[in-house]
C-alpha cells in the first residue's frame, strides 16, 4: 500500500516545486500592468506542473502587488494552451486504486487549477485573457475566468472535454450558461465543435478580435484603460460585477471539483487518454 507521502498529488507538487524544473511562465511587469506567458511552444503549453505551479505563484506575487493594477494572461505562439497534461491524466489513472483514490485528483484540481481560478475572480486586480490561438480544457476556464477576453485572428476555443469523457471544468459550467444560457451551453459541449475567433465575438465568449500580431497591444490598451480609472472604482467594481451576475459560482466550480475525480476512474476516459498517448508516442 502506498503511504500518503507516495500520493500523486504530492508527486505533483514536487515536480512542479522542483528546483532544477524547467522554467515555464515568463513574466513581464511594466508599470502598473503586467504580461504573464505560459511557456512551453513545443507541447502547446499544455499544463505540466511546473507550468502550473509556477503561474500560481506568478500570479499571487502580483495579485499581491497593490501597483499592480491589471493582468495580462497569455501564451507562446502557436497556442494559448492545449488544457490538462495528458500524461499526467495517463499518472491519474493509474491511480485510482491508491489509498486516496479520486480524493488525490481532487486535491490537484481543486487546490492547483481551482486555486488559480479562485485567484483570478477573487482578485481586485483586472485579469485580461490574450487568446493567441488554442485554447483548451482547464487553460480556456482559467481565460474565460478573467475580466476581459480577447482574441487574435488565430484564437480558437476548443472544447474537448466532452469527448474526453470529462465535464465542463474549473468553472466551465458557470461561464458557458451565463455567456450561452443552458441549452447554448449544453450544445456547445454535446458539439465538441472548435470555434474559431469570429464566432466566439458573436457569442459573447470574447471581447474583441484583433489581428494576431495587435494581439498583445490590443490588451495593453485595456490595461491603460483600466489605468484610467480610479483605483478604487475598479476594485470595487469587479467584485460588484461578478457577485450581481450570480452569487452560485464558487458552489458550480466546488460541484465539478467532486465531480471531476469521478471521471478518471471510467474505462472511456481512460480508453481516450490511452489512446491519445499511444498516438503521440507512434508519431
Amino acid at each position: 500500500m502506498k503511504s500518503e507521502t507516495d500520493s500523486l498529488y504530492r508527486r505533483l507538487l514536487a515536480e512542479g516545486d522542483a528546483t532544477d524544473a524547467p522554467e515555464r511562465v515568463r513574466v513581464d511587469r511594466r508599470g502598473d500592468r503586467a504580461v504573464v506567458t505560459l511557456d512551453e511552444p513545443q507541447r502547446l503549453n499544455v499544463l505540466s506542473a511546473p507550468l502550473v505551479r509556477q503561474l500560481r505563484r506568478a500570479l499571487t506575487v502580483l495579485d499581491a502587488d497593490p501597483d499592480v493594477r491589471s493582468i495580462v494572461i497569455t501564451g507562446s505562439d502557436p497556442g494559448f494552451s492545449a488544457g490538462g497534461d495528458l500524461k499526467m491524466m495517463g499518472a491519474a489513472i493509474e491511480n485510482r486504486d491508491a489509498p486516496e483514490g479520486g480524493a488525490d485528483v481532487w486535491r490537484w484540481i481543486r487546490r492547483e487549477f481551482g486555486g488559480i481560478a479562485r485567484l483570478i475572480a477573487g482578485s481586485d486586480t483586472l485579469f485580461v485573457a490574450a487568446l493567441n490561438g488554442p485554447a483548451a480544457g482547464v487553460g480556456l476556464a482559467w481565460a474565460m475566468t478573467c475580466d476581459l477576453v480577447i482574441a487574435s485572428e488565430r484564437a480558437v476555443i476548443v472544447p474537448a472535454f466532452g469527448r474526453l469523457g470529462l465535464i465542463p471544468e474549473v468553472g466551465t459550467s458557470w461561464a458557458l450558461t451565463r455567456r450561452l444560457g443552458y441549452q447554448g451551453a449544453l450544445a456547445f459541449y454535446l458539439c465538441g465543435e472548435h470555434i474559431d475567433a469570429e464566432t466566439a465575438l458573436r457569442l459573447g465568449l470574447v471581447q474583441q478580435v484583433v489581428a494576431h500580431g495587435e494581439l498583445l497591444n490590443a490588451a495593453d490598451e485595456w490595461c491603460s484603460r483600466i489605468a484610467d480609472m480610479p483605483p478604487h472604482a475598479m476594485a470595487m467594481t469587479k467584485p460588484l460585477l461578478r457577485a450581481a451576475a450570480d452569487a452560485s459560482w464558487n458552489d458550480a466550480l466546488t460541484m465539478e471539483e467532486f465531480a471531476e475525480p469521478t471521471c478518471f476512474t471510467t474505462a472511456a476516459f481512460a480508453g481516450n487518454v490511452h489512446g491519445m498517448l499511444g498516438q503521440r508516442t507512434s508519431s
